[in-house]
């Protein structure tokens, strides 16, 4: 075992430490050993488990039209729906994520002390990713035009978008550079088309709490009408995420549990801290929800809806097939949400359950250099090496939580792995045997809600610091608020 704080490549027991600065990654069972010692044993059987077409690949057909893979029953067979979550909620989680950790420095040729890698980003549900630093620190961030440059998010038009879409209301993009570069607080808000337009649906909230401030509040001045705006959006977002994101994550009587009986396991003594159990492992449940294929609008008139497989080997040597990838502007890249999110119009599709089966299409990502992982699920199982990040049956025991049972991790037998899973397995198989895939289990339920949770009560100015019985003022019912109603008083809804 290393001294705290060195680059190791062996022994079994992590760094242990109580003492935790903010920024830094850190754990949340420090005593517990890794999953399993490092060999090229290891890593040849962690790479054969989330290879294409193996134990985790859905084997989705991906030689079927995008529109099929969603509509006809029998190729959703590993892909069943979730009855209690829309698409959406897949990319507001992956936009939570971008909001409290960035990590760019650890490596998966190594192993590290998290305590040691550098959490680029704020450990708060702040909206770091919307603001940057502000109008003084990140000025490209801000609309020069208006109040000097100290109010207003940039947006900018996508010209054309009007002329596809049912309503000719404009459509919108991030603000990009020549190059086609985001000009937003976190680029990875680029990586895909719905986390883009989720990123300008936040943008265009801010500016229409902005608007608030000035005609309903009367607010004057530049710097107090940010200032105020800033704090009012975060605080919608934060009850977003501990009143609709979190109850349907984990389950509503887990969030109770909680905020009623205190954490158990998420503790710190200076500041939070993210726990690679959670980064690492439990909270990459949502790559388990991503389905192959989705209808990004509706298109025009009789035009036909515009469906997209998420990623698209084909882009390669067809420039022109379309995906859903981001960092482009084009008429039709836009979304309309009322396929991901539930407006009462039946138009809602569901997020895909909760299990060890992901979408075939994350298992040749773009980008990543050859001879190397190729699939999100390599990549994922490796970070346990790299973190050294204890089993789930441990992590359970550790819980005071019964583990799953061998045979219900069966298919890891041939690899050794069934009594010493790897967090993020077992997490993704608890959420498909515990609760049948509508949400995470208890161990992964655990991790996830005490850390979310811990983060917004850690925060001095969180709505649950400053105001806990604060209600939201932007809601189509009192004291309600919900990323239906986020978008709806964004402008970002096309009327169908």
């Amino acid at each position: 075992m290393s001294h705290h704080g060195n680059v190791y490549r062996s022994g079994d027991a992590p760094p242990s430490s109580t003492f935790y600065d903010q920024g830094k990654f850190g754990r949340l069972f420090q005593n517990l050993p890794a999953f399993s010692s490092d060999s090229p044993a290891l890593r040849a059987a962690l790479l054969k488990i989330g290879e294409r077409n193996g134990v985790m690949d859905a084997k989705d057909d991906l030689t079927q039209a995008p529109q099929n893979l969603i509509l006809q029953q029998p190729l959703l067979a590993n892909n069943p729906d979730n009855p209690d979550l829309t698409a959406g909620m897949t990319f507001l989680g992956q936009f939570l994520d971008h909001d409290m950790t960035l990590d760019i420095t650890s490596s998966l040729e190594q192993q590290v002390d998290p305590e040691m890698i550098q959490n680029f980003r704020v450990p708060t549900f702040g909206l770091d990713s919307v603001y940057g630093l502000g109008p003084g620190g990140s000025p490209h961030l801000f609309d020069q035009t208006v109040d000097f440059g100290l109010t207003t998010m940039l947006v900018e038009l996508n010209p054309g978008a009007e002329l596809l879409c049912r309503d000719g209301s404009n459509k919108f993009d991030l603000p990009r550079n020549s190059q086609g570069t985001p000009l937003i607080g976190d680029p990875r808000n680029d990586e895909n088309l719905v986390l883009s337009q989720l990123q300008v649906a936040f943008l265009k909230f801010h500016n229409k709490v902005v608007a608030h401030m000035k005609s309903e509040v009367g607010l004057t001045n530049p710097a107090e009408i940010f200032l105020e705006a800033q704090r009012l959006t975060r605080w919608h977002y934060q009850w977003i995420i501990l009143n609709e994101f979190l109850p349907k994550t984990i389950g509503k009587s887990l969030v109770t549990n909680i905020l009623t009986k205190g954490r158990k396991f998420y503790k710190w003594r200076n500041a939070p801290y993210i726990p690679v159990e959670f980064s690492v492992a439990a909270y990459r449940f949502g790559h388990s929800q991503v389905r192959p294929s989705y209808r990004v609008n509706f298109g025009k008139g009789s035009d036909p809806d515009l469906f997209a497989l998420f990623f698209n080997d084909n882009l390669a040597v067809n420039p022109v097939t379309f995906d859903m990838r981001g960092g482009s502007r084009a008429p039709h890249r836009f979304i309309d949400w009322q396929t991901f999110f539930d407006f009462g119009d039946n138009k809602a599709r569901q997020n895909k359950r909760i299990d060890t089966r992901i979408s075939t299409v994350m298992f040749d990502l773009p980008g990543l250099p050859p001879g190397g992982p190729q699939s999100l699920a390599q990549l994922n199982l490796l970070r346990h090496l790299t973190f050294k990040v204890p089993s789930g049956q441990r992590v359970a025991a550790a819980m005071e939580i019964e583990a799953l049972p061998e045979e219900a991790l069966a298919e890891l037998k041939p690899y050794n792995l069934h009594k010493r899973t790897p967090l993020w397995y077992y997490c993704l198989k608890e959420a498909d045997v515990t609760a049948d895939g509508k949400h995470l289990g208890p161990v992964g339920g655990r991790i996830v809600g005490e850390v979310m949770i811990g983060l917004l009560q850690g925060d001095k100015t969180s709505y649950l610091s400053q105001d806990p019985d604060w209600t939201p003022v932007f809601g189509k019912k009192h004291g309600q608020f919900t990323m239906v109603d986020l978008l709806t008083q964004a402008g970002v809804v096309t009327e169908l």
